[in-house]
């Protein structure tokens, strides 16, 4: 039954029309995406209600979130990549042992990073650009945060790497329930049992917790999924390398955007807790919209993995632009939408301050002009990735949130000030656009030149092999 079903699988993924095989696999990680993204901003808006400083923490404890995500997409995209093109390849055994040693390498890292945060609580909170009238509200809930590190992480991984053998629908249910519950356990303990900002980090790690669980039995008693046991745990550095070098891409991406979003926190806190709730907000509410956007990318990996395992770059080819032209549509209406209520939107978070509406207002319009521009930016980091570009997939993932914000932080604020804190993610945007054009039209140019060297029909968006 199991080669029965891996059989149809694989027919779908390199056969069935781009047009229905990406969007049924990207409705699962659409709706595991949103929910991630609509309990987030759950968190953000209950805490908010206990005050600006308390606004303020959810933003700087989610730098911390961050850079855990940053190390469990790491391996988890990077195993989940090279198992779905040792799939496409017919190399099953071999994709189990990147299963295994993914998941049990996550766990043991997530242990120390656990024991290191919760030792060093105010330390980390303080690097992480908090206010000393922040700092509180800040430790409170993220001691319960980085105690479910473990499993924070090892949930990410399984998420990936189910993604990646076509079964996002196995990973949906796990992130999805969690979600769920972390929205109704906010309110029940931040205000029923008066347990304040600690309340939201129990809620968040318990869901965490929840959804590891889920994960982790849907992985093991499917007969359809890799199953995750000690026996295929046969590391070594050669498949380390090649999880990492897969990897990069999203360590990168996450991982420099977790230090922007600190030094974004730092600057913020210059003009004041209003401006550190505010800038919170507005990361919310535009990781809100490409929750979508993303979502609908990692229905399209591993199709892209899959085929390009199987040497069809011009169906590759076919999936990218499919993609870039169905994103850049969702994308036009969301921000067109949300650029007319973008008041009503910062006010819901806190309506009874009028400074964090207006700073909130003004960055979040800013950031909607140039929000079109990824959908594009999007698909090169995810192609890149996916067809195992790890250099140039890596520079493609840090530009908008590392390479120029950066620098752009560094320079706009200094000469206007409050307002150069709002502009600067807009204009990285427009910058990482550009570079990922220009290194994105290469890549599609070799991928012509493979397709040439090995006789494949450029009509045929099937790439089938003369």
């Amino acid at each position: 039954m199991k080669k029965k079903n891996t059989a149809s699988r694989n027919e779908q993924m390199l056969n069935d029309p781009v047009e229905k095989v990406i969007p049924r696999l990207a409705v699962p990680t659409i709706i595991s995406m949103l929910i991630t993204s609509i309990y987030n901003m759950a968190d953000t808006f209950f805490v908010s209600q206990l005050g600006t400083s308390a606004s303020g923490a959810v933003g700087i404890v989610y730098s911390a979130m961050a850079m855990i995500q940053a190390l469990a997409f790491t391996i988890g995209m990077g195993a989940g990549n090279n198992i779905s093109r040792l799939l496409g390849a017919g190399k099953e055994e071999e994709a189990k042992w990147f299963a295994s040693v993914a998941w049990f390498t996550g766990f043991a890292l997530g242990c120390i990073v656990s024991l290191l945060s919760v030792t060093q609580m105010h330390r980390i909170i303080m690097l992480l650009g908090s206010t000393e009238t922040i700092a509180p509200y800040a430790e409170d809930y993220a001691q319960f945060i980085f105690l479910a590190a473990p499993f924070m992480m090892c949930s990410f991984i399984m998420n990936n790497m189910l993604r990646f053998q076509g079964l996002a629908i196995y990973s949906m249910v796990g992130i999805t329930t969690g979600g769920i519950l972390n929205m109704v356990l906010d309110p029940i303990l931040i205000f029923g049992l008066g347990m304040g900002t600690a309340g939201a980090g129990v809620a968040t790690g318990f869901s965490q917790f929840v959804s590891f669980c889920i994960l982790l039995f849907m992985c093991n008693t499917h007969k359809d999924a890799i199953h995750i046991t000690p026996r295929n745990f046969k590391p070594s550095l050669q498949m380390y390398g090649r999880i990492l070098y897969t990897g990069a891409p999203s360590l990168a991406r996450q991982g420099i955007a977790s230090i922007s979003s600190v030094m974004l926190n730092s600057i913020a806190g210059q003009y004041g807790d209003a401006a550190v709730a505010a800038m919170s907000i507005v990361s919310r509410f535009t990781m809100f919209i490409n929750s979508v956007i993303i979502g609908f990318g990692q229905g399209f990996q591993p199709v892209c993995a899959f085929n390009f395992g199987a040497k069809k770059y011009d169906r590759v080819k076919t999936s990218f632009w499919f993609c870039v032209k169905v994103m850049t549509v969702i994308l036009l209406v969301l921000c067109g939408i949300s650029m007319l209520f973008s008041g009503h939107i910062i006010a819901l978070f806190r309506r009874d301050d009028a400074e964090v509406i207006a700073i909130g207002t003004f960055a979040l319009r800013a950031q909607l002009v140039t929000m079109s521009l990824w959908g594009y930016y999007t698909m090169c980091n995810m192609f890149s990735q996916s067809i195992g570009y790890g250099g140039r997939s890596s520079i493609i993932s840090c530009a908008r949130q590392g390479l120029f914000l950066i620098p752009v932080l560094a320079v706009l604020p200094r000469f206007f000030g409050l307002r150069g804190l709002q502009l600067a993610q807009p204009l990285s945007d427009i910058l990482a656009f550009l570079l990922a054009y220009v290194l994105t039209s290469r890549i599609l140019k070799e991928l012509d030149d493979m397709a040439h060297d090995i006789g494949t029909d450029p009509g045929d968006s099937g790439g089938v092999r003369r």
